[in-house]
């Protein structure tokens, strides 16, 4: 995978469940522009490319909230909520998903909560890393 703008790495395979894979990325984004490039590069790899969803969502000092579903009803508006609560302004959280031909119900929602959570924890560890 091509090096994500803004500090931005992946984790894979956060979750496996009935066949649907997830994934979730993410970096700093100071605006919708930075936010809509940061989504092209990860799309540039073809397997983020052929996902299901890229849900995503960033709050930026300049833009407020932005979020897309991508087709994951809801799943923003859980990655938003969780950036707010963290008081992360200018990132951007994308949750991956490949869709295994079982609905999932309501553990969808679950699966995108682990995933952005899976993130905030790792960008906490790496920054105590660096520190």
């Amino acid at each position: 995978m091509a090096d994500l703008p803004g500090a931005g790495f992946t984790i894979g395979d956060v979750i496996r469940d009935r066949g649907s894979r997830y994934a979730v990325s993410g970096g700093e984004v100071a605006d919708k522009a930075a936010a809509l490039a940061f989504l092209a590069v990860l799309r540039r790899d073809k397997k983020f490319a052929r996902a299901t969803h890229n849900s995503w969502a960033a709050d930026t000092v300049s833009d407020g909230p932005l979020r897309n579903d991508d087709g994951e009803s809801g799943a923003a508006a859980i990655i938003l909520r969780m950036l707010e609560r963290e008081g992360l302004k200018d990132h951007i959280i994308v949750v991956t998903r490949w869709y295994g031909g079982v609905h999932l119900g309501g553990d969808r929602f679950s699966h995108v909560t682990a995933c952005v959570r899976a993130w905030l924890e790792a960008r906490r560890d790496r920054g105590r890393d660096q520190g």
